[in-house]
This record gives C-alpha cells, structure tokens and sequence, in this order.
C-alpha cells in the first residue's frame, strides 16, 4: 500500500494538471521522511533536470541521516537548484557529518 502511494503520488507529480502536480508533490513533502529511500531510487532514475531538482527538494525536506551521501554528492552539480537543495538539506540535516560536507565543498570552491 505504501509503494502504491508514492507511485500514485510521483504520477501526479508529473500531471499536466497544477492540481495534481501539486497534490502530488504536497503529499510527498508531508511524508518525504516515510519515502526518503524511494525518493533517492527515484532520484537516480530521473533524467528530467527540473523533475529532479523536485526530487531533491523532498529528499532534502525529509531530513534523514541516509540521504547526507545524495545530498554531498549534489554539492559539485552545475545544476545550480540542485545546488541549493542540495545545501539546503544539509543545513536541515544539521548533523557533524552534514556540516562537515559543507565546510569541505567550501573549502574546495563547490559552495560559497
């Protein structure tokens, strides 16, 4: 049942309707903590750039512990929103390993 939610929700992400664009991405937001791996697997899956940036914007919004790697490893994107989400998250994570994947991509120029 839960997986049938999360691809309900993820085709509603990608509706031509706002409406169920927004319900979908709505009700993932609320439970991206119960879809953070699905929402990593899907992630990876994704070639539309704007559909990812979505992705990651929920994947950040979970703050889970296992997304700091998804998170750190979006830091050296060029893609500048997956950038910032990928910042974002960490600074919500706000564990030692999430700031310190922070402090090194700045370090090395990644972030400013």
């Amino acid at each position: 049942m839960t997986e049938q939610r999360f691809t309900r929700a993820v085709e509603w992400m990608r509706s031509k309707d706002f409406g169920e664009r927004e319900k979908g991405f709505d009700f993932l937001r609320e439970h991206a903590d119960s879809y953070v791996e699905e929402l990593i697997d899907a992630l990876a899956r994704e070639d539309d750039p704007g559909f990812r940036c979505l992705l990651l914007e929920l994947i950040a919004e979970a703050r889970a512990p296992q997304a700091l790697p998804t998170l750190a490893r979006h830091l050296g994107t060029m893609d500048e929103s997956l950038r910032f989400w990928a910042v974002r998250g960490l600074e919500m994570l706000g564990t030692r390993e999430a700031d310190q994947a922070l402090a090194q991509a700045r370090a090395e120029g990644r972030i400013f």
